[in-house]
């Protein structure tokens, strides 16, 4: 062979080689990848073709595959489809799924590691492929329950079992009809997303733990009450400043009290009274006092600044240590000490707080998926609950406690008092512009002694109160509303 047939020989073995290695590494390291992209349509049409398996809140079916006389063979149905909305997502052939509907997936088409003896089992009998139903941790009382309590009001509702991290409800408002997503008819699926996407009411916004997030207002002094109990700052009993105005450090702002209210005739009061009236003064007092850094680690201990699954994606809370790779000044850490300035946060994480406060300082990690059950009924998950971390220690959190419990005895919260239960809670109305009306909010669980639910309500702008808003009146009833329907489950 002469020298320049031997390198043609060379040169087309080694082509050889490398399209062996590129279908090797699409077809093996790349498939998972490829199969999950949105963009891939023999993924969605083989996806079609199989039964879906149903997605079930206590016992009820909330969303599933029937049979249909058309070429995608299944339609997905969705029943009470707006009160599920913020947890089914839609499931569409025209549009990237949603919610449930997509963190699940691999659960609902059977593709799942977990369920491959399934997969297995059909192979060698020739059996219909089906997909597994996932069973969640949604308790069909409490999310009616806190839907009921939200009304025609924009905003969201989360309630957790804080001694599991089990979602127990959740709402966003406005909410929308996945079955038109879902419609067989392209027609007629786009025409329904592209309503719902020019919405200006956001309606395909999971309020709860994703799209925007909110300024936490008043509920936030729990994190700084926190950081000074931990930090041995202060104690619940000792006098703290509590002026009637604050001038903020190196800035010609005043800081005022709600309402231009006085928290103390002395100027003067203790941090268990400044939580349970929320004075602002003697809270952004606190934070100068204890520095920005304090204040960013006692957030981020309780989950801010941290992506989570529950398997849906939560959007992080962020608390701004650094502006323009600076810290944040005085005047800056005060207003972020009362949930103001550029601190914001999720309903979730909101409830995370109160969660972690309840049971005695370990915060659990939120999950809904309480477990996969294949098409005969095995169980092939079940979901074990986690501990995230101690973001505060037993003592600190037996303290919050009962500085909480006086919030809703004799402070601002008392609109959340259950008859014969004793209640924790915090409220907060947060500033948002100056055209527009404050978000209220409320958080808090129940019974204090042995928590069985903790909540988080966000009203957005007021709700039917407007500028007349704050959290204890108007989202601290929807949050007594939601206790109450565990409490009497």
């Amino acid at each position: 062979m002469n020298v320049p047939i031997r390198r043609v020989a060379v040169v087309a073995l080694a082509l050889f080689l490398v399209l062996m290695v590129a279908s090797t590494w699409i077809q093996v390291a790349q498939a998972p990848t490829l199969n999950a992209d949105g963009r891939n349509s023999r993924s969605l049409y083989q996806d079609l073709s199989i039964q879906r398996g149903p997605i079930i809140a206590g016992g009820q079916t909330i969303a599933e595959s029937v049979p249909v006389d058309d070429a995608f063979m299944y339609q997905r149905v969705y029943a009470e489809p707006e009160l599920y909305s913020a947890v089914t997502g839609y499931y569409s052939f025209r549009f990237q799924s949603t919610g449930m509907e997509r963190a699940a997936n691999e659960y609902l088409v059977g593709t799942s590691d977990s369920l491959w003896w399934d997969r297995f089992r059909n192979l060698i009998s020739g059996g219909t492929p089906q997909g597994s139903s996932v069973e969640l941790t949604i308790d069909p009382v409490v999310q009616q329950a806190a839907w009921d309590a939200l009304g025609d009001q924009r905003g969201a509702v989360v309630a957790l079992d804080p001694k599991t991290g089990a979602v127990l409800a959740m709402v966003s408002k406005p909410a929308f009809d996945p079955n038109l997503v879902a419609s067989h008819s392209s027609a007629d699926a786009s025409a329904a997303f592209q309503a719902l996407a020019d919405d200006s009411a956001r309606p395909l916004d999971n309020r709860a733990i994703a799209g925007r997030t909110y300024p936490p207002g008043s509920t936030f002094k729990l994190v700084t009450a926190a950081a000074a109990l931990e930090g041995g700052a202060v104690t619940p009993d000792q006098q703290i400043p509590a002026p009637d105005q604050l001038q903020l450090p190196q800035s010609s702002s005043v800081l005022n009290n709600f309402g231009g209210e006085s928290c103390s005739p002395t100027g003067t009061t203790t941090l268990a009274d400044a939580l349970r009236t929320s004075c602002n003064t003697a809270f952004a007092q606190l934070g100068i006092d204890l520095g920005p850094e304090a204040l960013d680690e006692q957030a981020k201990a309780f989950g801010f600044d941290s992506r989570m699954s529950i398997p849906l994606q939560v959007t992080s809370s962020q608390f701004p240590l650094e502006v323009d790779g600076a810290t944040i000044d005085s005047a800056k850490t005060a207003l972020s000490a009362i949930g103001q300035y550029d601190v914001k946060v999720t309903p979730m994480q909101v409830a995370m707080i109160s969660a972690a406060i309840a049971n005695g300082g370990t915060l659990m990690q939120p999950y809904m998926i309480d477990r996969v059950r294949t098409p005969d009924l095995t169980v092939a998950v079940e979901t074990d609950p986690e501990e995230i971390g101690t973001p505060i220690s037993r003592e600190t959190a037996d303290t919050l406690r009962d500085m909480m419990i006086g919030v809703v005895q004799d402070g601002t919260g008392t609109s959340a008092q259950i008859s014969g239960v004793q209640v924790a809670g915090k409220s907060g109305t947060a500033e948002t512009t100056a055209d527009a009306a404050p978000h209220a909010w409320f958080t808090s669980f129940a019974p204090a002694d042995d928590p069985q639910v903790a909540v988080a309500v966000i009203v957005e702008n007021g709700g039917d109160a407007g500028n007349e808003a704050t959290g204890g009146r108007v989202a601290a009833p929807i949050a007594r509303a939601v206790m109450e329907a565990v409490i009497n489950r």
